[in-house]
């Protein structure tokens, strides 16, 4: 009998996962991370996730379904993978997604060494991802989710082959609705529980509030300059504050709808301009990880669709393969508000090519 180490989040989707796995007839084990002291951000735990509420469900459904769990603390790495990141990001003018950042270095690496310790053959989340081995490249996969509204592969883009191999995602072809029912059949407490939608560590979603407490800093006001001529608009209140398409809380009567072009750091400007002014045919990645396809080779092209965000359906592009180890997209079309610091992931239909962190945006560049 294979042992899976299940991710347990004390959600109902990790919960649907565990029951699935056992009801296949692997030997479960449930681990549950902790990432981040709530007490610390003053924040009410009904706004969060990973919170003492959350590992007691985690502890209940193990107990309900008779197999052995774990608590691992896993703060330390969670701030100098995760935390330290997301700052440097914002303080640097770009926009981070830290949840990859955690599954790349919390879910996928650390979990991997807890599952060595406790023998577990594979790791299994309640993410929305499928895994599959194709047996003519010998290549494991990872695809989208069935039920796209619900997909996570944007997120799982960095996963290595020897990852893919242990990986099981026991959700991917179900709907959220069916992961309740597998919960409620279980007799889980947590079958309805609410999803967190926001940054685990920032559940209010005020981010700037959170960086000012977590650095201890204040952030220098500088200039609002208009992208097209130059001209000073106004004062902004700290470059973390702002982010690259964004419209409200500029402070600034303006005459028409303007919004944030570019967050210049090492000057302490942020260029304003219209809407048109966000769009943009091509991107610079590095930091790229393949999956379905070995790595392209310098001046190798290929077709793909792409996106630039969690949300945002993928599009027609071109990536080709930089002397440096970058790639270069260019959409068949202008994409709207590419940001530096976002990840770039790369789709064949449903089949994930490969990704990488956007460093770079150039205007009508082929």
């Amino acid at each position: 009998m294979s042992k899976a180490l299940i991710a347990m989040s004390g959600g109902v989707d990790s919960s649907a996962s565990a029951l699935l796995m056992k009801r296949a007839g692997y030997d479960c084990v449930g681990v549950t991370m902790r990432l981040f002291d709530h007490e610390d951000s003053e924040v009410r735990p009904d706004k969060a996730c990973c919170t003492d509420d959350d590992v007691a469900d985690a502890v209940l459904v193990c107990l309900k379904m008779d197999i052995p769990h774990h608590v691992v603390d896993f703060k330390a790495q969670f701030r100098d993978a995760v935390m330290d990141p997301f700052v440097r990001a914002y303080e640097t003018g770009c926009t981070p997604n830290p949840c990859i950042n955690c599954n790349r270095y919390l879910k996928f690496e650390e979990l991997f060494r807890q599952a060595d310790q406790l023998g577990c053959e594979l790791i299994v989340t309640g993410q929305y991802a499928r895994v599959e081995h194709n047996e003519e490249t010998g290549r494991w996969e990872l695809k989208k989710a069935t039920f796209l509204e619900k997909d996570q592969s944007y997120v799982l883009y960095n996963l290595t082959q020897e990852q893919l191999a242990r990986i099981r995602f026991p959700l991917g072809a179900m709907s959220k609705t069916d992961a309740r029912v597998v919960a409620e059949e279980g007799g889980f407490k947590n079958a309805q529980k609410h999803e967190s939608q926001d940054i685990c560590f920032v559940p209010t979603g005020k981010y700037t509030d959170f960086i000012e407490k977590y650095t201890g800093k204040t952030y220098p006001h500088g200039e609002f300059v208009d992208v097209r001529n130059g001209n000073v608009l106004g004062e902004h209140k700290g470059i973390i504050r702002y982010t690259v398409g964004q419209r409200k809380g500029l402070g600034l009567a303006l005459p028409q709808p303007m919004y944030v072009t570019k967050v210049d750091p090492e000057a302490n400007k942020v260029y304003l301009g219209l809407n048109e002014d966000l769009f943009t045919t091509t991107l610079y990645a590095d930091d790229v990880n393949w999956i379905s396809v070995p790595a392209l080779r310098p001046g190798e092209t290929l077709k793909v669709t792409a996106k630039v965000r969690y949300k945002q359906p993928d599009k027609p592009a071109t990536v080709v393969a930089m002397n440096d180890g970058r790639i270069r997209v260019v959409f068949d079309e202008p994409q709207r508000a590419i940001t530096k610091g976002q990840a770039v992931v790369l789709y064949d239909g449903d089949l994930v090519v490969g990704g990488g962190t956007i460093t770079e945006i150039k205007k009508g560049e082929a």
